[in-house]
């Protein structure tokens, strides 16, 4: 089934799982929701303890395989619609969501080093390019985004051992 230029993989109650005719797969919101609704709770399917490209990061040792694993889906975006509470483990809307809408996140609001880089194709005007990380941003972009804890103690620990040098 089509929506839009999107073929219909999935119908989760409150998102799409869709794909793009050069293959890529994302999540489309089914439902409206509005800046700061629970779009969807989230489990740990698995804990590893280095990171992959499909980890969200919870601690140094910590990385979580999403579940339910259809949320793998939410892509990155320097405009995000959407952020991972990893300690209340709920995806929350970051802003007024509409049926059609992607739900993104900004990948470096929970990863300190990422698995793998990548050149951001987003397109949003404050698209910061390399995505690699939150180590990698400056004081102003970790300002910018909302960001886990464990990436907010990691910035507090960086900053700590620059003054202290």
């Amino acid at each position: 089934m089509k929506f839009g230029s999107h073929t219909i993989i999935a119908d989760h109650s409150f998102a799409l799982l869709v794909e793009d005719e050069k293959g890529s797969k994302g999540l489309l919101s089914n439902k409206q929701f509005s800046k700061g609704d629970v779009i969807s709770p989230f489990y740990a399917r698995e804990v590893l303890h280095a990171p992959t490209y499909l980890t969200v990061q919870l601690s140094d040792r910590e990385h979580i395989l999403l579940g339910p694993e259809f949320l793998q889906y939410v892509n990155h975006s320097c405009d995000p619609s959407a952020f991972f509470d990893t300690t209340e483990m709920k995806l929350i809307a970051l802003k007024d969501l509409q049926p059609g809408d992607p739900i993104t996140f900004f990948y470096p609001s929970t990863e300190w080093k990422m698995d793998r880089a990548f050149e951001c194709l987003c397109g949003a005007p404050s698209c910061i390019g390399k995505i690699q990380g939150a180590f990698y941003l400056t004081s102003a972009q970790h300002q910018h985004y909302k960001l886990n804890k464990y990436i907010l103690h990691k910035i507090q620990e960086s900053n700590a051992g620059k003054q202290s040098v």
